[in-house]
């Protein structure tokens, strides 16, 4: 084989900003698009104020079909959905990532099952919900997400090592709730009176002595915030997010 005339002068890797400062990989094991989707933008787009401009760790996704995931949970194996998360976890190892956030809370649930089998190390996003809670002097604090997730004890554990009681949805408002999630929300379908019955919901959980919601669905966040909530509320989404960047620049300053 007769050698290349004349090769195009190859031009060496480029060292942005962001490679220079991090070194810590997030990997994301995402379930439902949307708040998944929320979980990324949140990421790159506030690490910025820390970083500088245009700068964020890197980061990488893995999901499989939404639709498997649903199933699992709707035949409440929670094994199988712990393969899922642990397929994604090998998967995002594989291809450098340092540690693993799941921007579901209703799979948490299969988080246990998935930990002692991890190649990497996982941040727990009600350990990250409870800790601003404390750091805020929240006492009582509302749950709202999934059915799934408003029946297990994934939020009241967490938030009982904080000395912090909380309130669950009455059965006929889980159901209600769970409907507007997986009809509405991890479909990316935002309607007003969906709105207005959250509302409702933390209305009454205000009543009901609550001084913060915790927004336990990755998507609810798409809808309710402070400007519109009658309650102070916690973005499960965005606290994991912004967790996972301080945990990226620790680890790499440390």
């Amino acid at each position: 084989m007769q050698p290349e005339k004349n090769p195009e002068p190859r031009a060496p890797p480029l060292l942005c900003h962001a490679t220079a400062i991090m070194r810590q990989h997030i990997g994301i094991v995402a379930c439902s698009s949307e708040g998944a989707a929320l979980c990324y933008r949140t990421i790159c787009s506030e690490a910025a104020a820390s970083l500088g401009n245009y700068a964020h760790p890197e980061v990488s996704m893995h999901t499989p079909s939404f639709a498997d995931y649903v199933d699992c949970l709707e035949r409440g194996d929670w094994e199988a959905v712990g393969n899922l998360m642990l397929a994604s976890a090998k998967k995002l190892a594989n291809i450098g990532a340092d540690f693993l956030i799941c921007p579901d809370n209703t799979i948490h649930q299969a988080l246990p099952l998935v930990e002692p089998l991890s190649p990497k190390p996982w941040l727990h996003i009600a350990e990250v919900v409870a800790a601003e809670a404390a750091s805020k002097g929240f006492r009582r604090l509302g749950v709202t997400g999934t059915r799934w997730l408003v029946d297990s004890d994934v939020y009241p554990e967490k938030l009982a090592a904080h000395s912090i009681e909380c309130a669950r949805p009455t059965n006929k408002q889980r159901d209600e709730i769970n409907r507007i999630i997986m009809k509405e929300l991890v479909l990316g379908v935002f309607r007003p009176e969906s709105v207005a019955y959250f509302r409702r919901v933390f209305d009454a959980m205000k009543e009901d002595g609550c001084d913060a919601v915790i927004l336990g669905c990755t998507e609810i966040p798409l809808i309710m915030n402070d400007s519109n909530s009658p309650l102070a509320t916690l973005d499960s989404t965005r606290l994991l997010a912004r967790a996972a960047v301080k945990h990226a620049v620790r680890s790499n300053e440390t």
